[in-house]
């Protein structure tokens, strides 16, 4: 079996490389990515591209990469991993990153046909065994509990998330809810010590159609500070002065008397979550979503940053994107804001994942687009967003989750830490995170180097999680040359096992 996996293994790493290769060339003479055939060409080497570090504005900018750990010694750094799990991640890896049988997958999982059982069930089947099982812990809870203590083994922790979709109506909200407690509360039946976070999405748990209006009026209010919002609480600035407001052209009509009931009860949802997190001392994590509702989203997260982050260790985690353009800015907003209140910044840093839909959406209302148009921007937002949190988080003032599968990024932000005296386990209030399933020879050469590191858990029913499967499938190709490396590693490990 190993050597017929080596086989296919050799031949598929060069057509990976190749066409990584190819890809990184098309973007490099490129310029402008906002069109949607260029879209492609930036996520497609977001994880294999250098960083340009322009972080001028922001003292202690990242200067060099550090001798963190040696990410070539592939026997090194999957020395935990049994021959069996090689071979298994390795022929997953292979087949996501195939574009044919991806693009069958994918066919297959959007077919109408998986209305009926005869075809459905047999299609679940297969993605259980292969996909699901490759980037998902299980369907419940004991599946989760099985692979986080094999996580926990290899060093590594794990972010709790319950596949959810967003709510249209109060009743979905409250379905929604449970099922978010019934995760934070079931922590304690898991590995001790084994959960980093518990995933949020304040889509769930307040309809998208309110998001929508509060975001707008929050916008107009940016745009017009006399303009008067009567349920609006104290809370960090949601928006900087670069921020763009496009979504907005004309003065929204006030929140309806029901809208204003609706918003108070998507708070206490939120806070009915903190306190469940706070019973059992598990952050909470709120994911980002796209800029049409974002700001609504900041400002419940920064309603909770000031109840449970205030004078005490984090347990509200902010998402930013640094692929917005306004990223950088909105951060040294917040967090100045945040030092006067003294409330702790606690975020998790990320690149971005709706870049087609702000581009398109950024177009059609003739406004730029929202999104940095050369990686090298993006690379250098990130890279400026952590030297400032990793500023903060030295002298106690912050706390952040660095969530990237770059590997420059994260030799960068590695050695930054180090730098600073950085504390590199414990109550440190630094933390590297990928996606399960992905970038594994970058998680485990962190654990190795002695940083804590998290793997992004979606876990639940194979149906529910099939969204988060197929854009996997999809954003897989704009992560290739990320891929690759892990691809070849495991083939080099692999190889040294069957030639001893």
């Amino acid at each position: 079996m190993a050597s017929r996996v080596l086989s296919f293994a050799s031949r598929r790493t060069c057509r990976v490389w190749s066409s990584a290769r190819c890809q990184e060339s098309r973007y490099t003479s490129s310029r402008n990515l906002n069109s949607p055939s260029k879209t492609l060409q930036y996520s497609s080497v977001a994880a294999a591209t250098a960083p340009e570090v322009r972080a001028d504005s922001v003292n202690g900018a990242i200067n060099a990469p550090p001798a963190v750990h040696d990410f070539e010694d592939a026997e090194g750094l999957f020395s935990g991993l049994t021959t069996g799990e090689l071979i298994t991640s390795l022929f997953n890896l292979l087949l996501v990153s195939c574009e044919p049988v991806a693009d069958l997958g994918m066919k297959a999982l959007k077919s109408p046909l998986m209305e009926y059982a005869p075809y459905r069930v047999p299609i679940f089947k297969a993605v259980k065994r292969t996909a699901f099982s490759h980037f998902c812990a299980g369907e419940n809870v004991a599946e989760a509990s099985d692979t986080l203590n094999r996580m926990w083994a290899l060093g590594l922790k794990g972010i709790l998330d319950y596949s959810l979709e967003d709510a249209v109506n109060n009743t979905a909200c409250d379905a929604n809810l449970r099922q978010f407690l019934t995760t934070v509360q079931s922590t304690p039946l898991l590995p001790p010590g084994s959960i980093s976070f518990a995933c949020v999405k304040i889509t769930a748990i307040c309809p998208l159609a309110l998001l929508e209006r509060i975001s707008h009026l929050l916008r107009w209010q940016h745009s017009h500070p006399a303009f008067r919002l009567p349920w609006k609480a104290e809370a960090l600035p949601v928006l900087a002065p670069s921020s763009p407001t496009y979504h907005t052209c004309s003065e929204p009509e006030p929140l309806s008397p029901t809208e204003e009931n609706d918003l108070i009860s998507a708070e206490q949802r939120l806070f009915q979550l903190c306190r469940a997190g706070e019973a059992v001392s598990l952050p909470l994590l709120v994911d980002a979503e796209y800029t049409a509702v974002q700001p609504a989203i900041d400002y419940f997260i920064y309603r909770a940053f000031a109840e449970y982050n205030k004078g005490r260790e984090p347990l509200v985690y902010g998402t930013i994107q640094a692929y917005l353009k306004d990223s950088l800015p909105r951060l040294i907003e917040a967090s100045e804001a945040a030092k006067k209140q003294g409330i702790s910044m606690a975020l998790k840093l990320v690149r971005g994942a709706y870049i087609t839909r702000e581009s398109a959406e950024a177009k059609s209302l003739g406004a730029p687009s929202p999104v940095h148009s050369l990686i090298t921007d993006t690379h250098s937002c990130y890279n400026a967003c952590t030297s400032l949190m990793l500023e903060k988080v030295s002298k106690g003032k912050a706390s952040l989750l660095l969530a990237t599968h770059n590997f420059e990024s994260a030799k960068l932000a590695a050695g930054k830490a180090e730098e600073l005296g950085i504390m590199k386990r414990g109550q440190s209030g630094l933390q590297f995170a990928q996606l399960k399933g992905m970038s594994d020879s970058l998680s485990l050469g962190l654990v190795k180097a002695g940083f804590e590191v998290s793997k992004y858990l979606p876990f639940g029913p194979v149906e529910s999680v099939m969204p988060y499967l197929i854009r996997r499938a999809e954003e897989n190709r704009g992560m290739l040359a990320a891929t690759f490396m892990d691809i070849e590693r495991l083939r080099q490990v692999i190889c040294a096992l069957h030639i001893n």
